[in-house]
């Protein structure tokens, strides 16, 4: 069993950060349901502003909120209008790898979902792995690069 991705918010803001809450991420259960989260669900949060990393478990908020609340210790890490990664994950016999497509969602800073993008894995003919970020149109998006010069 391997552990992949399994949905993603990507580039969402933070909106509050509430020490006194005895822990979680509060989120907007439209987003959640979106992206494929679950409630009580653990997650793995990346802070693009601070790099920071932790893991805890999601509990909804008020639907349409466009909230997302770092509570207890989780608080520490992230600042209002922090840009984070929200992760989920699922474990899978690699085999079935090109059957998983992660939902992704992006962000505007009012949190409004920018683009609806999904991961997809496939085998080609020499037998090895291609992956493709695709639009909600299902049409591949070209994948950065980074190159370093010489």
């Amino acid at each position: 069993m391997r552990k992949l991705v399994a949905g993603k918010l990507h580039g969402i803001h933070v909106t509050e950060a509430n020490l006194n809450y005895h822990g979680s991420i509060t989120l907007d259960p439209d987003h959640c349901e979106e992206a494929g989260i679950l409630p009580m669900e653990f997650v793995e949060i990346w802070n693009k502003n601070s790099g920071a990393r932790i893991s805890t478990y999601v509990i909804l908020g008020e639907r349409g909120s466009k909230c997302c609340i770092l509570n207890g210790a989780a608080a520490r890490t992230c600042q209002p209008g922090d840009q984070i990664i929200i992760c989920n994950s699922v474990y899978l016999e690699e085999s079935r790898i090109t059957s998983l497509k992660p939902k992704v969602l992006t962000f505007d800073e009012k949190n409004n979902i920018r683009d609806r993008l999904s991961y997809s894995v496939s085998v080609d003919p020499e037998g090895r792995y291609r992956f493709e970020i695709l639009d909600q149109a299902h049409t591949p998006l070209p994948i950065p690069l980074q190159v370093s010069g010489a």
